[in-house]
């Protein structure tokens, strides 16, 4: 086993994965896998990755994620289109604790993979480009332990909590702006109203009378001015016209205070 870890090249960046199983540090082979290393720290620098699900665990094999709808059949790329495999001579599956994307075939993305052990079967399909370090190696492993489906779905999903870069190899990375949640409120106020439905909102029968009263004063009043009391026909209101003349006399109107 010490022999697979001198073969292999010299680290340079780190990134925390904050987990529901504890944390998880991962050293990244950046120069070996820029095009995957650059895609993965910027999309932790976003917070792409928090609350994601691991969505596939395969004891002996590996416990795939990096899919925020957590079907497996989505994953974004910084590039704006999938990324091509980047294979590297001294970076082999050779081992548990290695990190390296998941759709492989030149159609790379935000989805990545934890081996549990060695896993000779995916060399140069897929590209490696981190590893597990430390005793965090153990809380990596826990996810092995989960219980899943027929599907390889675990039946009580562990979660990245949130990523966070130790050491970003790319300086210049400039992590894109997303929509901000004043903007969406602001959309949502030019959406259509929505027609009421009382039967979702328990106001009592009191609302639907105010709606159908209201709606009867509009119909009403359509081209031809009404009283309140021919609209409403309550009983506690007058129908007579008041002249306001008649009021008018002496002494009615309020005169300025005397200093």
């Amino acid at each position: 086993m010490s022999n697979i870890y001198i073969q292999e090249p010299p680290t340079c960046g780190k990134v925390l994965l904050v987990t529901s199983v504890g944390e998880i540090e991962i050293e990244l082979w950046s120069r070996e896998a820029p095009k995957a290393c650059r895609n993965f720290v910027q999309l932790c620098l976003e917070g792409f990755y928090s609350d994601v699900i691991f969505h596939r665990v395969i004891k002996g094999f590996i416990a795939q994620t990096g899919d925020p709808s957590g079907t497996g059949n989505e994953g974004e790329s910084i590039y704006g289109m999938p990324f091509k495999n980047e294979v590297h001579s001294r970076l082999r599956f050779v081992r548990r604790g290695l990190v390296a994307t998941a759709v492989g075939q030149d159609k790379n993305d935000s989805q990545f993979f934890f081996t549990f052990a060695a896993t000779p079967s995916l060399q140069n399909n897929h590209t490696i480009f981190g590893k597990v370090i430390g005793d965090t190696m153990f809380n990596m492993l826990k996810i092995e332990d989960v219980e899943t489906d027929h599907n390889d779905r675990p039946n009580y999903p562990p979660i990245i909590l949130k990523a966070e870069v130790l050491n970003n190899p790319f300086l210049d990375i400039i992590p894109r702006i997303k929509e901000s949640s004043s903007t969406k409120i602001k959309k949502t106020k030019h959406k259509p109203a929505a027609t009421k439905n009382f039967k979702l909102l328990s106001f009592g029968d009191e609302a639907e009378e105010d709606e159908v009263q209201i709606k009867t004063v509009n119909k009403t009043l359509e081209g031809k001015s009404k009283s309140t009391h021919d609209v409403l026909k309550d009983p506690c209101l007058s129908s007579d016209i008041v002249d306001f003349g008649s009021i008018k006399g002496e002494g009615s109107e309020i005169e300025p205070d005397k200093k």
